[in-house]
């Protein structure tokens, strides 16, 4: 079965990973949802992830993050989705949380969080939302 949102398969599986207290979570791999995980793990909001490529179909282990037995992901969101996509200038990114969270953005220079796009001065697809 193919999926028709690969990048918000990964998020549910770090969602449900972290409701279940799991240590890491197992995604198929692609180089959108590595960018991703680049920004999480730049941000604090997950140890790391690595690349297994042994089995037939690469995948993508990611190691979740706890604070005091708590997830460090309380909320995330995909925001643009395949059938409404979902654009935004530098100028109007949306702050998440008056700033304690971050968007991550599809752009020209690669996928970078609100704060690195505002800070580059360049807009694009605003893919998930994060705190």
């Amino acid at each position: 079965m193919a999926l028709t949102d690969p990048l918000g398969d990964m998020l549910t599986r770090i969602r449900n990973g972290q409701q279940a207290k799991k240590d890491s979570v197992l995604s198929p791999a692609s180089k959108l949802r590595a960018n991703v995980l680049e920004v999480l793990q730049r941000e604090g909001y997950i140890r790391g992830y690595t690349e297994d490529s042994s089995s037939k179909h690469p995948q993508l282990r990611i190691e979740l993050k706890y604070f005091e037995g708590e997830p460090a992901i309380k909320h995330v969101a995909r925001v643009s989705k395949p059938g409404r996509r979902v654009y935004s200038g530098s100028r109007e990114l949306p702050t998440i949380r008056n700033g304690l969270g971050i968007t991550i953005v599809s752009t020209p220079r690669g996928v970078l969080s609100d704060n690195e796009a505002r800070a580059q001065n360049v807009g694009g697809e605003v893919l998930a939302e994060v705190f």
